[in-house]
């Protein structure tokens, strides 16, 4: 998904928080500041919230709104019956780890050390 929102960022400190709530939305991946006037925030990511985002950058910097918003489809690559792994019917599953194995003694029997 890309989008571009309009941002109030009149001084360098404005565009740094935007960059900064921009990148801590959930699923950007990609932010850049465009425009003449570089008020222009434009995000790349998958499955970004622009309404989220829109009210976080407007709580911070009191002006903000949607210009476009565009989804970018990937194309899934499709595999050929030629390529495709063919695995045996069975399957084979790893041996269950063992225990470990726990030496008891039986401290009646030990000659070390007795009291009378």
């Amino acid at each position: 998904m890309k989008m571009v929102l309009k941002v109030q960022m009149n001084c360098e400190k404005c565009r740094a928080q935007a960059l900064k709530i921009a990148a801590a939305t959930q699923g950007v991946t990609h932010i850049a500041i465009q425009g003449k006037e570089k008020d222009e925030l434009m995000v790349t990511g998958d499955e970004v919230d622009s309404v989220k985002l829109t009210r976080c950058l407007r709580k911070k910097l009191h002006h903000a709104t949607i210009l476009t918003i565009e989804v970018i489809k990937e194309k899934k690559e499709e595999k050929k019956d030629d390529e495709k792994y063919t695995s045996p019917y069975y399957v084979c599953y790893p041996p269950y780890p063992m225990p470990p194995q726990i030496m008891v003694q039986d401290p009646c029997q030990s000659q070390a050390c007795s009291i009378m």
